[in-house]
């Protein structure tokens, strides 16, 4: 029986190391290859999260990773007041707008449909937690096709594993920390390394490097 018992134990911990040691599906970038777009519309987020200031922290945090990624973003706060000259003001309503008609009127190559999911900050007695989620999905505003998509979380508690001190340090830690995140807007700092997460370039399925990029062209 012992024997047995180690055999199947063996086989296990084989199959976790083949498991892990698997090589990622190559992303699909046929389509994107083919339309390669040289400037970007990011439209306003959709909001999932219970937070109101999520869409409009996200939105002000994806012009730059894009730009350093070799892309040209149209300004968001210009494409906002655009959209509320044009009587919408609603993610939900500017999301459901024809790709062609955003062509019209922008004239960029591509869209970016961003959703953040997760925003905010939850508390217990001994932790605290900010994690902001986004995925976003890029579309060819002359084609309609989707380019590409992804996603990415980022949370104020990665690699925080110190538990020194025992359970009063941890209370005592606890309770700064709820004290910061509550003074400041820590999930809007989270959603900037989110943001740039989501839109990194350089590895299977990430941005591909846009034409303003001196990678471009390389992946």
């Amino acid at each position: 029986m012992i024997k047995r018992i180690a055999q199947w134990l063996a086989c296990l911990a084989i199959a976790a190391l083949a498991t892990g040691c698997a090589t990622p599906k190559p992303y699909d970038y046929t389509a994107y290859k083919q339309s390669r777009p040289r400037s970007i519309l990011v439209l306003p987020p959709l909001n999932e999260s219970p937070e109101v200031a999520a869409s409009l922290s996200m939105l002000s945090q994806v012009t730059m990773p894009l730009a350093e990624a070799g892309y040209y973003v149209l300004p968001v706060t210009l494409v906002e007041e655009t959209f509320k000259q044009n009587g919408m003001s609603t993610a939900s309503d500017i999301h459901g707008v024809a790709p062609a008609k955003l062509k019209d009127i922008f004239g960029a190559d591509a869209a970016l449909y961003v959703t953040v999911s997760k925003y905010g900050t939850s508390y217990s007695v001994i932790s605290s937690d900010t994690i902001v989620s986004a995925s976003a999905k890029m579309v060819d505003l002359k084609t309609g096709a989707v380019l590409w998509t992804g996603s990415a979380l980022a949370s104020n508690n990665e690699g925080n594993n110190n538990n020194s001190g025992g359970l009063v340090g941890i209370l005592v830690t606890a309770a700064l920390k709820q004290i910061i995140n509550t003074a400041t807007d820590a999930s809007h700092d989270v959603a900037g390394i989110t943001s740039q997460r989501l839109f990194s370039t350089g590895y299977n399925g990430g941005l591909l490097y846009g034409p303003y990029s001196p990678k471009y062209g390389t992946d």
